[in-house]
């Protein structure tokens, strides 16, 4: 890769070690958002080797500094969760813009980084839907336990179902190579089983 994709990448890691959340890894406890952003793109290069610059810079911002953005400033409702991913899409796109321009990127090049954040074009874009995939396979093998754990089974099993439908059969492939748990593998074959 080039010299300012680089220096792109290490912006991004440096504006998402500033978060104050932390997950638990083999290094110890690490900023939750730099480590979800070294995940998708490990995902990404094992899924899609051959992806594109913008789709790699794309992966690795999909969550900019998302901790600024919380959760818990939306409604607990479904219309509010919508509300905040919409919102937070938007903001990650804002944010990433800066980062790639004092990297070196051009005006078209930084538009390209940020339709792929807000997912524009899912479905028929190959590098959209390659993202989507990537976080989609992030969630269930790295976040999905955890989150299995605080919701009904009748809920988790829905989620599952929507979560698949937004995969191509690519991310459909390698979401069954996945090295889930016991309890997650079991709930993933129930739902796509009926």
């Amino acid at each position: 890769m080039t010299s300012r994709f680089d220096k792109a990448v290490t912006l991004i890691d440096d504006a998402n070690a500033a978060d104050p959340n932390r997950v638990e890894t083999g290094d110890g406890p690490r900023p939750a958002e730099l480590v979800y952003g070294e995940r998708m793109s490990k995902a990404l290069g094992q899924i899609y080797p051959d992806a594109s610059e913008p789709l790699q810079l794309a992966v690795r911002a999909q969550h900019l500094m998302r901790w600024t953005s919380p959760r818990s400033d939306f409604p607990m409702d479904r219309k509010g969760y919508h509300a905040w991913r919409n919102t937070a899409k938007k903001k990650h796109a804002e944010d990433v813009s800066g980062i790639l321009s004092r990297a070196g990127y051009a005006h078209d090049e930084i538009d390209t980084v940020q339709a792929l954040v807000r997912k524009e074009g899912l479905k028929r874009d190959p590098d959209a839907q390659a993202l989507e995939d990537v976080a989609c396979l992030v969630f269930l093998e790295h976040y999905f336990s955890a989150f299995a754990a605080k919701h009904d089974h009748e809920k988790l099993i829905g989620i599952i179902r929507k979560t698949w439908a937004k995969m191509s059969e690519k991310g459909h492939e390698a979401a069954l190579k996945l090295p889930l748990d016991a309890e997650s593998a079991k709930l993933v074959a129930e739902a796509l089983a009926k």
